[in-house]
């Protein structure tokens, strides 16, 4: 089974709604989440991060309150983040948990918890 990918935009900062035109995205918060279940375990692995957008005068403006998920993260898709770099990431994430190269057992003087 592979990993379902999940992308969101978390949160957004804007224009103040005096500019020209107003309320204009500058920076949004996108988070990248994978789970997959293995051995009846889920597992789980996230990446986040932010990108940053210029508006440039003459080019299409939609208003802030018409705006969709999908459109802001192609924005961020299209401004630096790589979308299959950091899915893969998140997919590595998961597998090293379902298969890990490292593990840390308990020591062994150690007396185990009752």
């Amino acid at each position: 089974m592979t990993a379902t990918i999940t992308w969101i935009i978390e949160w957004m900062q804007t224009t103040p709604t005096t500019a020209n035109p107003p309320e204009t995205v500058i920076t949004a918060g996108w988070r990248c989440n994978g789970v997959q279940t293995a051995n009846s375990v889920e597992y789980t692995g996230t990446s986040y991060g932010t990108a940053s957008f210029t508006y440039t005068s003459g080019e299409p403006f939609t208003p802030y309150d018409q705006l969709t998920q999908d459109q802001v993260l192609g924005w961020c898709w299209a401004n630096g983040v790589d979308k299959f770099t950091t899915e893969a990431s998140v997919v590595n994430q998961i597998d090293s948990q379902i298969n890990p190269t490292v593990i840390q057992p308990p020591l062994p003087w150690a007396t185990p918890a009752a």
